[in-house]
């Protein structure tokens, strides 16, 4: 895996957390908008809406860049538009990059007893 690919994986990991915990207080602030005074649905609904175009432009670039299959790539899509989502994505691709250097660095002590 070169270095741009594993920064675009890395991006789309760390977006995953926040994006999810956004999702869930825009939905917190959604019945507290409706049961009481509290109104914090339009500041709430812009930062998850920022959240949620980073995760998106970090997936494509992740899925360009990992050449995952179609299955795989609509996968992480279709976790970011439900409401813990994120979470799951977070620790697959976390399991992911971790499986990735174990790779790289089995291939550098190869190369070096080569």
């Amino acid at each position: 895996m070169d270095l741009k690919t594993a920064n675009a994986l890395r991006r789309l990991r760390l977006i995953s957390a926040p994006e999810a915990v956004s999702f869930l207080l825009l939905l917190v602030c959604s019945v507290l908008k409706r049961t009481t005074d509290f109104n914090a649905v339009p500041v709430m609904g812009m930062i998850h809406g920022v959240l949620f175009l980073l995760y998106v432009l970090f997936w494509a670039l992740a899925w360009r860049g990992a050449r995952w299959p179609l299955g795989r790539g609509a996968l992480f899509f279709v976790l970011s538009v439900l409401p813990t989502g994120g979470f799951f994505a977070e620790r697959m691709l976390r399991r992911e990059s971790e499986e990735s250097v174990v790779a790289a660095r089995a291939a550098a002590e190869q190369a070096v007893g080569a």
